[in-house]
């Protein structure tokens, strides 16, 4: 539902109403601010849930005294819905899209565009101010060898596979278009964003945009220093064979399964985060040698027009759950840790070399010419996931898929990114890819998860009545150990099928 106003004269009697759909609005910041300061959390399903007597005592009209200020005190039709809720067991539910695009936390001031929309004389500007930040000094700071090996070598500061993945990554756009602007001439520019689930443009397929040779050796002031990546010029793969990867690697199919989560999730688990992430592997994985090289990856030009649309598919799905600022977002999180997103500099928000915190890339300054948006009249998102609190009614349904996970791979034993290949009766039915660096064992952020799972959604007819078996492969070692990788030396992963329930 759109988010209420409150206290509004006709505030209808919702009589089976969920969190994500209707209780969660009904908090709005200042109260959550006023009762966090009491201990109390209103910003949350578990904290509302826990103190859900008290709410209703404290909010029930015409005796109400909280909120405290006039404008904010509860109908007696929501306090009726909230009641509703109380007895119908605190349902969960599903997040229902806004019938109208909520504002952003902060006003926009940057639009980033389609780079097939752009018009020539605005792709000519992009093209300048790409040639003057790749025309600076080796290790000037706004330099592009120095801005691209912060995300791999030899900076290696960028974080995978946890929840500050997509607050560093946006953070990264910033300073690299912030770099842009700092052009002579190019004050205005924006980074575009390439939609992936169309061919690579053919504009993006010529200089400056193509490739980049290294003009120094990334790895020679990591620490330890890593060999093999100098003389280096930047390598994709054909057009085709792009396409072809993005198809073989379901990278369109993860994105459309992320953008209807209701939840932020985890990654390995569930929710928005773990499709996200998978589709951002897989395109790694798609693109090209350099790529899918988590070492030189942002060496190659096309990374910044593949993370712009990362980035724009994160805000599409913020708007769709109505997270677009910190207090909705939080209402996503739905049991999960938010140590992440305290206000505070420590090990477990900081978004290095950056001084920003997590907290702060959550509401965004930047706007896109176009969303991925989800229509408010079907509302067609979901929270299915493996196991379902058995307080709570679920269902199976017939037309929800069947997720089959391949858990328990030991990556740090892999040199390098990897796919994972299901096959049923010896024939290849779904493909993933894992995006990782050469030597994960030396990667910290690695090591937080080191063992990881990959998911498959799929039809039943897909697998019943048919003998399932996994392959591991790792491109470029082919003349070492072959790309098969030995599935003893990843851990011995299993096979889980598991089918997915949702509250009935």
């Amino acid at each position: 539902m759109t988010t209420p106003q409150n206290n509004p004269a006709d505030d209808p009697v919702v009589a089976a109403p969920t969190y994500l759909a209707d209780i969660r609005h009904y908090f709005r910041p200042q109260d959550v601010e006023h009762m966090a300061a009491k201990g109390i959390d209103l910003g949350t399903y578990d904290g509302v849930k826990n103190n859900a007597g008290a709410i209703f005592t404290h909010t029930a009209p015409p005796t109400a005294d909280m909120p405290p200020d006039p404008a904010g005190k509860w109908s007696a039709n929501r306090s009726q819905t909230f009641k509703n809720w109380i007895l119908n067991g605190f349902p969960l539910g599903t997040a229902t899209p806004p019938a109208a695009e909520p504002p952003t936390g902060a006003a926009p001031t940057r639009l980033r565009k389609d780079v097939a929309a752009l018009t020539d004389a605005e792709f000519a500007l992009l093209a300048t101010a790409f040639e003057g930040v790749m025309a600076r000094a080796t290790m000037a700071a706004d330099g592009y060898f120095v801005l691209a090996g912060q995300h791999g070598l030899p900076g290696a500061w960028c974080l995978h596979h946890e929840n500050r993945f997509n607050p560093w990554h946006r953070q990264y756009l910033t300073e690299f278009e912030d770099a842009l602007r700092s052009v002579p001439g190019c004050q205005d520019v924006t980074l575009p964003y390439w939609d992936i689930s169309t061919p690579l443009p053919d504009r993006l397929q010529h200089p400056p945009f193509d490739k980049y040779v290294l003009p120094a050796d990334p790895g020679a002031a990591a620490h330890p220093p890593v060999h093999g990546y100098f003389p280096y010029t930047t390598e994709r793969y054909s057009v085709d064979g792009i396409t072809a990867r993005v198809r073989v690697f379901d990278v369109l199919g993860d994105i459309t399964t992320s953008l209807a989560q209701s939840l932020w999730g985890a990654f390995n688990t569930n929710g928005y985060q773990d499709f996200s992430i998978q589709a951002h592997d897989a395109g790694h994985g798609s693109i090209g040698p350099t790529m899918n090289d988590q070492n030189v990856s942002a060496f190659d030009p096309v990374f910044w027009f593949f993370h712009c649309n990362i980035d724009r598919l994160w805000l599409s799905w913020q708007t769709n759950t109505d997270a677009t600022a910190l207090a909705g977002f939080r209402t996503t999180l739905a049991g999960q840790d938010d140590t992440w997103l305290q206000p505070a500099s420590s090990v477990f928000t900081e978004l290095k070399p950056f001084p920003q915190v997590a907290q702060q890339t959550i509401a965004t300054d930047v706007t896109y010419d176009r969303l991925e948006l989800i229509s408010h009249a079907k509302g067609e998102m979901e929270n299915l996931s493996g196991s379902i609190d058995a307080a709570r009614t679920f269902a199976f349904r017939s037309s929800d898929p069947v997720s089959v996970r391949v858990k328990g791979i030991d990556r740090l034993n892999i040199p390098g990114s990897f796919s994972v290949t299901l096959l049923a009766d010896g024939e290849p039915i779904a493909a993933r890819f894992f995006f990782q660096p050469k030597n994960p064992q030396g990667c910290e952020t690695c090591k937080k998860n080191g063992i990881i799972n990959l998911d498959f959604r799929m039809s039943q007819d897909e697998i019943l009545d048919k003998a399932l078996s996994v392959r591991i492969d790792v491109p470029g070692h082919g003349e070492e150990i072959g790309t098969a990788f030995p599935l003893s030396q990843a851990g011995n992963p299993t096979i889980n099928a598991r089918l997915l329930v949702g509250e009935a």
